[in-house]
């Protein structure tokens, strides 16, 4: 394994810019009748056998018609773009238990499910459940309406599928990683090689049970020729508050403040307004993801709801070492999960109110 500190620009299809790829539709993959057929099938299947998604396998619902379906969204994420759309799923037809058993099963066949809160939790919910606003004390951004800054989550791959949209904003945002440091080095060569060194990040605020206030991780992995990106100012700055940690240099504070400027930088992301049935899957080492604000419909049922499933996906990634949310073996939480998880699709397809209110 060979780690270098890139200073020229990296190449290649992850460096790509919104403004020119909004133009095509390349990046959305259309369902054929064949394929649609298929995940439908599948996904009646898979509510009728009602299995246990902590144990479920691909093994157990075979792909035939889809298999070059996972095949392009395996091979995007993972030396392509780092993302893709499916769009063509009729979920407004047979409602959102089979939606969500035809999502599970593709998450299936691109990556391990893991658990994405204290509970253990296989497939979450990105909606609203109260009024709170980033502002307020607890608040998870994923059951807020607010815009979100660019970040990555904690596992290899983070999908989503659209149950129903917002009533107005609330687009899906991404940036190329390898974008945002291109521009880097073309504006503040001097600043680049910050993003290698090695941050302090605010575990605690990411999990409220961590056995330790921080872990730590570059933002930047660039090994044997693959760039990857791990991102999330908030985290780093947050853990500044801690005591013992390390306080940042103005150069790595100004690094860190530029990465986020550019993150924004209009032309550099593509948003994508989600319909109903949409299904994104995004490699969080390749591309930053955020959303706009959002106003929801005033009845609650046709509140914006989004279904997230997080994969751990090993295809031999090179990374740095101590890369990313290396503190717990992908998928096992920290401590016991709490009583409450539901790994049951009928179950886990409904929305959890009493979580992050």
């Amino acid at each position: 394994m060979t780690t270098t500190v890139g200073l020229e620009p990296i190449s290649g299809p992850s460096a790509w810019r919104g403004d020119e790829l909004s133009k095509s539709t390349e990046w959305i993959y259309v369902l054929s009748d064949a394929e649609r057929a298929e995940l439908e099938d599948l996904g009646r299947r898979f509510v009728a056998d009602d299995p246990d998604l902590r144990t479920v396998t691909a093994a157990d619902y075979p792909f035939d018609a889809c298999r070059a379906l996972n095949d392009e969204c395996a091979g995007q994420m993972d030396a392509g773009r780092g993302f893709v759309l499916v769009r063509g799923l009729r979920t407004e037809e047979y409602g959102d238990a089979v939606a969500a058993a035809i999502f599970f099963v593709m998450g299936l066949h691109l990556g391990q499910p893991i658990g994405q809160n204290q509970r253990g939790d296989l497939l979450d919910h990105v909606i609203a459940t109260s009024n709170k606003t980033m502002a307020d004390e607890g608040a998870l951004p994923s059951r807020v309406r607010d815009r979100l800054p660019f970040h990555s989550d904690s596992s290899d791959v983070v999908a989503l599928m659209c149950l129903r949209g917002a009533k107005e904003g609330g687009a899906s945002s991404l940036v190329s990683g390898t974008t945002i440091y291109n521009e880097m080095l073309r504006l503040r060569p001097d600043l680049a090689p910050r993003l290698f060194d090695t941050y302090h990040w605010d575990w605690r605020r990411q999990d409220p049970d961590s056995p330790e206030l921080t872990y730590t991780s570059p933002i930047i992995s660039y090994v044997d020729g693959v760039f990857s990106t791990y991102a999330g100012s908030s985290m780093i700055f947050s853990a500044q508050e801690y005591p013992g940690v390390p306080q940042l240099t103005p150069d790595q504070a100004a690094a860190i403040a530029l990465f986020d400027e550019i993150s924004q930088e209009p032309g550099l992301p593509i948003d994508m307004d989600f319909q109903p049935g949409d299904v994104q899957w995004l490699l969080n080492y390749a591309a930053l993801h955020s959303r706009t604000s959002y106003t929801d419909h005033p009845e609650p049922e046709r509140r914006r709801h989004l279904l997230r499933l997080w994969l751990k996906r090993d295809v031999g990634r090179p990374l740095a070492p101590q890369f990313g949310k290396h503190v717990v073996e992908m998928g096992e939480p920290t401590t016991p999960p709490v009583p409450g998880g539901r790994f049951h699709i009928a179950d886990a397809v409904t929305v959890n109110d009493d979580w992050g209110v």
